[in-house]
């Protein structure tokens, strides 16, 4: 059974709709699939009614969060959450607040693009978001499309990396809060790429501590932005805490050129988080 558990559609940062999504990870030769779209569930009933037979799908989410929350040494961190209710009151408050954060620090992004004379059209980077949370990537489809950039990932080194003067910081949830919060939404959550270096800086061990103690039940282990030793280490640091490992490709169509599938999760893994859940259940046959 291959079972990839982190995967994005055109309802966040992805460019497949999640129906486009389901035919991916059909065509390679996946049994399993989390939907995990940034801070929104607005693609998990698509994801349901176009779910191929024999494909099972876990909704999920990958939350917006640092640690700490506030201050000039909060580093940015992503929580994955599985199986949770998605009419929980204060989750569904906190996604809300999320995602409007979200367009609202795109929109300063893209003025002051404008304002230094980068011919960036708001009307161009909302349409690419379809709807969903507009976030950097649909600024760098934007600016491919605009003849400032070759490729997206060219897009983010020259306009919209942290050091640049266009970048805004996005609001976010602090970590340990978003953890209770998924658990108290019946969800599972999982620490995403936590030693992804290359996209800033990362939590230390201690920090994975207090989060095991706080609820968190998973590291996400094997991810493309995770070295060898990268794995390694993660692999103790669950090992002492009790924690699950998980794999992903963490999937976004073309704006990111990891495939989908590239790693995984084990099935008796997947069925540990089935079982610890209570929000709700995989889309399945």
């Amino acid at each position: 059974m291959r079972v990839d558990l982190h995967t994005h559609s055109a309802r966040s940062d992805g460019t497949d709709s999640p129906a486009e999504l389901m035919a991916a990870a059909v065509a390679a030769g996946l049994d399993v699939i989390a939907l995990t779209d940034h801070d929104t569930t607005a693609g998990w009933a698509e994801a349901a009614a176009q779910r191929p037979r024999g494909l099972t799908v876990v909704p999920g989410v990958e939350l917006s969060c640092a640690s700490p929350v506030t201050g000039a040494d909060a580093i940015g961190v992503h929580l994955l959450g599985y199986l949770f209710d998605a009419e929980h009151p204060d989750f569904r408050d906190a996604r809300v607040r999320l995602r409007e954060s979200r367009h609202g620090r795109a929109e300063e992004m893209v003025r002051r693009m404008r304002a230094s004379g980068l011919p960036i059209d708001w009307e161009r980077v909302s349409a690419l978001a379809a709807g969903g949370p507009v976030g950097r990537p649909h600024m760098a489809r934007a600016l491919v499309g605009a003849g400032l950039a070759a490729t997206v990932d060219e897009a983010f080194r020259l306009h919209l990396h942290h050091g640049s003067p266009y970048y805004v910081r996005k609001a976010d949830v602090d970590v340990g809060d978003g953890v209770r919060m998924v658990r108290a939404a019946g969800g599972v959550p999982v620490l995403a790429h936590a030693l992804a270096g290359r996209r800033g800086r990362v939590v230390g061990d201690d920090v994975i501590a207090d989060l095991a103690a706080a609820g968190l039940l998973g590291l996400e282990v094997d991810h493309p932005d995770h070295t060898e030793e990268d794995r390694r280490h993660l692999r103790g640091v669950a090992g002492e805490l009790g924690l699950l490992c998980t794999g992903s490709s963490d999937y976004h169509g073309t704006n990111k050129q990891t495939p989908i599938g590239v790693f995984g999760t084990a099935p008796a893994v997947l069925d540990t988080i089935i079982g610890l859940s209570t929000g709700t259940r995989p889309y399945a046959d």
